[in-house]
């Protein structure tokens, strides 16, 4: 009986430690994507960089100093010298080399286009906090790439999530206005989800990955590291989106496994002048790769450019 008993408790403790390191792979894995650089787009024959585009692209590769931290960033001439500067930030595990597929869409209707890579992402050093404190470092970002240029964010899945939270809380200081920081006039997302853990829970399990024991504690992990407690208070994005005081854009394909097509339009119902167009038959990936969802992409973001931003009022600035 003794031995019995030492045997389960040999294999509970066995048990607690894989659970234990379950947990810290999964958090380890959540904050640290894969990285997308030039290597891997040459790996896969695509494009590294705007210059290698089927219609190439002058570009200027930018640093950018946030203190604690950095991002880099291509940045290129749109041709409409009045137009707003746009930001494009990109998914989980994608990088600025994951914009070179839209940012066509945005050059006619810009003064510059922004590709930027997050901390954890791309050619930036640091760690993913998916989404966290993310919406502040665009905040930054956005200054030292406008001025007092108005800035349209643009995101997909992870980054459509941060461009309408870094909207929001730029829209609720008012000091951001009587300092003549940046100034968003529009907000386009792209495939967005309203909670934290949805697309890590959906992609895990498509992949037959363990979620019920380690997923939940490793976002708690992370939310207590990145100081928005376990349960990543204020995360909601639709909860965002209903502070926004500027024009918002959702696309979504109706297939999405990633970001459920529902979270889209919710996100898009809540905001204050918010759209969306959906793709039918559109999954998470590609609604750039596949001609006819790119074109159906690339109208919806010129009208909204044309009918939306070009005759939104303009920023009033305090003397």
């Amino acid at each position: 009986m003794a031995d019995a008993f030492g045997l389960a408790a040999l294999l509970g403790i066995g048990l607690a430690l894989y659970v234990c390191v379950l947990i810290v792979y999964t958090a380890r894995s959540l904050t640290h994507p894969p990285r997308r650089t030039y290597a891997s787009a040459v790996a896969r024959n695509v494009p590294g960089d705007p210059s290698e585009l089927d219609e190439p692209l002058e570009f200027e590769d930018r640093r950018i100093d946030l203190g604690k931290n950095e991002v880099r960033c291509w940045m290129v001439e749109g041709r409409d010298p009045s137009g707003p500067t746009v930001i494009l930030s990109p998914g989980w595990g994608d990088s600025r080399v994951g914009a070179l597929v839209r940012v066509r869409a945005f050059v006619p209707f810009a003064s510059r286009v922004a590709m930027v890579d997050p901390p954890g992402h791309g050619d930036t050093p640091g760690a993913c906090d998916l989404g966290a404190m993310q919406s502040t470092l665009l905040l930054k970002s956005s200054e030292a790439l406008a001025g007092e240029v108005p800035v349209v964010l643009a995101g997909w899945s992870l980054g459509a999530g941060v461009s309408i939270e870094a909207a929001a809380r730029h829209d609720d200081d008012p000091q951001s206005v009587a300092d003549k920081r940046a100034r968003i006039v529009g907000v386009i997302a792209e495939a967005p989800y309203r909670l934290v853990r949805t697309p890590a829970e959906r992609v895990m399990r498509a992949r037959g990955l363990p979620v019920r024991f380690n997923l939940g504690p490793a976002f708690g992990l992370i939310g207590f590291s990145e100081g928005v407690g376990p349960r990543w208070r204020d995360f909601d994005r639709a909860m965002w989106a209903a502070k926004l005081a500027c024009p918002l854009l959702v696309l979504h394909g109706t297939d999405d496994p990633v970001s459920p097509i529902e979270d889209g339009r919710e996100i898009a119902s809540a905001a204050p002048e918010g759209e969306i167009i959906e793709t039918a038959g559109a999954g998470h990936n590609d609604l750039w790769t596949n001609p006819d969802f790119r074109e159906r992409q690339t109208e919806a973001i010129a009208r909204f450019f044309r009918e939306t931003i070009a005759r939104a009022p303009a920023p009033t600035i305090p003397a």
